[in-house]
């Protein structure tokens, strides 16, 4: 299972059927309110227009690491082009990094002084 997951990240697979999921309660993992922030956070982003793009370069320029989904952009080569060139500035700017997964449904976007490893663990 988890294997499937991981090639669809990666690109290796056809989509994931509704019965390749299963149902995980994460309500035991979540951390409570009264904890104190972090330093850096991982961020989740959906970008469908040149509009979000702000808010997540926001996010990078301070010092989160934002994965991106830009599956909906594949549709609009001109604004799919535009926002990964956003995003590859913004990388630049703060010397982060960043990286295409899934077959580049997903981008992954680091701030000053986090890289991206390329090299891929386990599997083939």
């Amino acid at each position: 299972m988890a294997t499937k997951i991981l090639d669809s990240l990666l690109g290796k697979s056809t989509l994931p059927k509704e019965d390749d999921y299963m149902e995980l309660d994460l309500a035991s993992f979540e951390a409570s309110s009264d904890e104190e922030p972090a330093s850096l956070y991982v961020k989740i982003a959906g970008v469908s227009s040149l509009k979000d793009t702000p808010k997540i370069k926001d996010e990078i320029y301070n010092g989160n690491i934002v994965i991106v989904d830009i599956a909906q952009l594949k549709l609009d080569k001109v604004t799919y082009e535009r926002v990964l060139k956003d995003l590859k500035e913004v990388a630049k700017d703060v010397n982060g990094d960043i990286v295409g997964l899934g077959d580049q449904r997903y981008v992954v976007v680091t701030p000053m002084s986090v890289k991206i490893s390329r090299d891929k663990i386990g599997g083939q």
